[in-house]
């Protein structure tokens, strides 16, 4: 019986783990093509409103519950009944690509979550799966799609803690979550799928007034987390009461984001925006690259084009910290690094991925750092996130941890 058993959770953790870090390298190689592409022909911009026209009637007319996105991987783990759709990684694959080919500012976790949660659905056509083991799939996959898609194993891990369950931690998923997911990065990385390095060059001896630096830094974070997640929510709300047809709201949103980029004269803030990222950790960027690039994330995604959120937040926290630099004294590098994870940490209330991010992207020196300025973040930037609708109301920053 339990030879049976584990020969069933090792075919399931080698099946995720190869699928999915192979969706996320194709997923990775297809999107540097189509940014690549888009930035040698200028011209594909002005088409960014019909190709969010189209991709709006695609999901509107066949999506079905894939329309839902994220929340249905958050439904389908809370109730076990509902089903992932085999189509939301086809359709998501090509409505994040088409984003970033006509111009549109988003990330790419989204997509890799999706496409992930899509991709193990399919298991339960095959195998006797009941719904607590359902839902270690669910979980195992996204945490694999996360930690692939960013080269980050390990915060890929509790991504997907956080993810799912606030405030609590299970043992029992940990070993399956852990193969699976150092498969799938390895996979990824023998389809030679590209991760960004970013390098910090110095760091400040940990005294008393860099802890109140990093407080203040940690705040200011927290309140820039607060802004992208209350003005998403209200811009969503504005176009959804402006538009009852769906696909109209992604072509109202591409026109918009077209004007912005002929005001503005630049194309800085589209796509991911990974070189501006890089500029960021050496030299100190204007105030308002922040706020630009959080506009036209905001538009772009608010009116329903496809992507993630996580890039963005972290060109729009290393562009702040960046900007920080200039009347807080720590390095260009480390601010930047810190906003880097620390506004992902406050909007996504994921504040122990977010130091994990920062030890497999910078350092465990730097680790030390973010676990300050990232849990003052969380705890600065409100309730609301950009997964979970609200944070329990009695929250408690040192017993929100419930471990069974």
């Amino acid at each position: 019986m339990y030879f049976s058993l584990l020969a069933k959770w090792l075919f399931i953790c080698v099946f995720i783990g190869f699928l999915v870090g192979s969706a996320s390298a194709i997923f990775l190689h297809s999107l540097d093509w189509v940014t690549q592409y888009r930035e040698d022909h200028f011209w594909l911009i002005y088409f960014l409103p019909i190709g969010g026209f189209l991709v709006g009637l695609l999901y509107h007319y066949y999506g079905k519950s894939a329309t839902k996105g994220n929340h249905l991987l958050l439904e389908t783990f809370d109730k076990p009944k509902e089903r992932i759709p085999l189509r939301m990684a086809f359709f998501v694959y090509l409505g994040t690509l088409s984003t970033h080919l006509f111009g549109g500012s988003a990330g790419r976790e989204g997509t890799a979550l999706q496409m992930a949660g899509s991709i193990a659905e399919q298991l339960n056509r095959f195998l006797k799966i009941d719904e607590t083991e359902r839902k270690t799939i669910l979980f195992t996959a996204i945490a694999a799609g996360f930690g692939a898609v960013f080269g980050t194993p390990l915060a890929g891990m509790v991504f997907a803690y956080e993810f799912f369950e606030v405030g609590k931690l299970r043992y029992k998923v940990i070993l399956p979550v852990i193969l699976t997911i150092f498969l799938a990065h390895n996979v990824a990385l023998l389809w030679q799928a590209k991760h960004s390095v970013f390098v910090i060059n110095s760091l400040p001896k940990f005294s008393f007034f860099t802890f109140l630096y990093l407080l203040l830094a940690g705040i200011l974070f927290g309140v820039c987390a607060y802004l992208f997640c209350n003005l998403s929510k209200f811009t969503r709300r504005i176009f959804n009461q402006m538009i009852s047809f769906p696909p109209f709201r992604p072509l109202l949103g591409g026109l918009v984001v077209v004007v912005l980029i002929f005001i503005f004269d630049t194309t800085k803030y589209l796509g991911l925006g990974v070189p501006t990222i890089l500029n960021a950790f050496q030299n100190p960027l204007p105030w308002y690259d922040f706020l630009l690039k959080m506009v036209f994330t905001i538009v772009t995604l608010s009116s329903g084009f496809k992507g993630g959120e996580v890039t963005p937040l972290f060109f729009i926290g290393a562009a702040l910290g960046s900007a920080f630099s200039v009347f807080i004294p720590l390095p260009v590098g480390l601010l930047a690094g810190l906003g880097f994870v620390a506004v992902f940490a406050g909007a996504a209330k994921t504040p122990f991925t977010c130091v994990l991010l920062a030890f497999e992207l910078f350092g465990l020196p730097c680790a030390i750092y973010a676990l300050v300025v990232c849990f003052v973040s969380y705890c600065f930037s409100g309730k609301e996130g950009i997964y979970v609708v609200t944070l329990p109301k009695k929250f408690n920053l040192l017993g929100f941890l419930k471990i069974d």
